[in-house]
């Protein structure tokens, strides 16, 4: 058993290995950023990354979607059905899908699926020593390999952004008016008449920051996996995790932020 005062002695000491490890993601953020407008661009890279993401990260997203909105809209439904608005339930549940749940649901499918591939490729780049070869010969890695990828993740997940608001409002549609037996016109006037253009636009800016956060994660903790193959697998559980907690933390801020400065209609 592991001695609590031994514990207590060295938590400063990983509470400072741990900023070190985010400041070096972030300084390699940086770089990215600062990356995507050097030349030459990486088009091809850049295109099979992308139908890489897309073509794992669709299916499930939809599948995912569909639940969300139902349950969004269910429980909406019971909430204003109990304080006699049930001519606002389509406006809400609208919001809660295009606000909150799109992004975070392409978020979560972005970093589960493709972000995990994209740490488990670096990882198995970086211990066959491929990216210290390209030091070597003068080639960035992050240019060549980690930029088209960041790239890639931003542009799927603001493209499946839009998919998965679709297909969520569809699914609280139906649940709304079939299953609780609402008014399909109560239900697209009170959308109307509460949603506007902004809330669409932050639902976009989210996923390009989230795709942005998963990209660079994913990449971060695949250029330095530790203990050779097992270490891979390590690295690619860590950037999902690592990726969840960022997103629920950025996802508060923006959410806070856009509400204090856009706003409600009608208002």
């Amino acid at each position: 058993m592991a001695n609590p005062v031994a514990l207590l002695a060295r938590a400063p000491e990983k509470a400072a290995a741990g900023l070190r490890e985010f400041g070096r993601m972030c300084a390699m953020g940086i770089d990215v950023v600062l990356g995507m407008f050097r030349r030459p661009v990486q088009v091809r890279e850049f295109i099979q990354q992308f139908w890489f993401i897309a073509s794992v990260s669709i299916t499930p997203a939809i599948l995912v979607s569909i639940p969300f909105g139902a349950v969004i809209s269910l429980q909406l439904g019971s909430l204003t059905s109990q304080i006699g608005a049930q001519q606002f339930n389509g406006a809400a549940s609208v919001l809660a899908v295009v606000q909150q749940a799109s992004p975070i649901v392409t978020t979560l499918i972005i970093a589960g699926a493709g972000g995990s591939a994209i740490c488990a490729d670096l990882g198995a780049r970086s211990i066959r020593e491929e990216i210290d070869a390209m030091e070597v010969l003068g080639v960035s890695p992050i240019h060549r390999l980690i930029v088209p990828r960041v790239q890639a993740a931003i542009g799927v997940s603001v493209l499946l952004n839009g998919l998965v608001s679709v297909v969520g409002v569809l699914g609280g549609y139906f649940f709304n008016v079939i299953v609780q037996g609402g008014t399909p016109g109560a239900y697209l006037a009170s959308f109307n008449a509460l949603a506007q253009l902004p809330d669409l636009v932050v639902s976009s800016i989210k996923a390009f920051i989230f795709g942005f956060l998963a990209g660079v994660v994913a990449a971060y903790r695949g250029l330095n996996p530790r203990g050779g193959p097992k270490g891979v697998g390590d690295v690619v559980n860590q950037s999902v995790v690592i990726t969840f907690l960022l997103l629920f933390f950025v996802n508060t801020i923006l959410t806070a932020l856009y509400l204090q400065l856009v706003p409600a209609k009608g208002t």
